[in-house]
């Protein structure tokens, strides 16, 4: 199994390294050809806006677009932003999974903090929660389900392939967000547009 991490800007070494302790193979993608052969992807956390001015060069923009249309992904901080229909303030995005998030919405990077979920979808191990920067998710489509929530705000959202995470998974060392991905990588999680939208 091979699930690259977008390595234009942020977080990629650590989402690196979780999945390389994991047994999974775990390239960095820097260029559309760098999507070939992989069965999933991971949009680090970063700064959005940054992300998408690297990724508006080489036509690299649309080569993500229809890889995460199709293929497993996960996005977490910066990459949820990236996923998301809708962003506040205005912002471009993929506009794949059904969800509207403000940016920075926790807090800067002095109010960062670590807290745990208060759900029961994580069995006896509540889920560390790592949130820098981090967005809100402020409302949810009808096919997107919520994972993890933080008080009563979801935090961890799936949509068919897609994951959404606010936080930031990669810097704990609970692997089970990751685990959903390389689950969905493992299923042959495929869909066409259509399906994804």
């Amino acid at each position: 199994m091979r699930i690259g991490v977008l390595a234009l800007q942020g977080a990629s070494e650590a989402h690196q390294r979780m999945l390389l302790g994991m047994g999974v193979a775990a390239p960095a993608v820097r260029r559309a050809e760098d999507l070939e052969g992989l069965d999933g992807l991971v949009l680090p956390g970063g700064e959005s806006s940054t992300l998408l001015h690297f990724l508006a060069q080489d036509d690299f923009l649309p080569a993500v677009a229809g890889f995460v249309a199709r293929r497993p992904c996960l996005g977490t901080c910066a990459g949820l932003i990236l996923l998301a229909r809708q962003v506040l303030p205005a912002q471009a995005s993929l506009g794949l999974l059904d969800v509207t998030v403000r940016r920075n919405a926790y807090g800067r990077q002095r109010e960062s903090h670590i807290c745990h979920d208060n759900g029961s979808s994580w069995g006896d191990a509540a889920l560390e929660m790592v949130f820098i920067r981090a967005p809100r998710i402020e409302r949810c489509g009808p096919a997107v389900e919520i994972l993890a929530r933080r008080g009563q705000e979801p935090v961890l959202v799936r949509q068919g392939h897609l994951l959404g995470c606010a936080f930031h998974p990669e810097l704990g060392r609970d692997t089970r967000v990751h685990q959903l991905l390389v689950d969905a990588c493992r299923d042959g999680a495929v869909q066409g547009l259509d399906e994804a939208s």
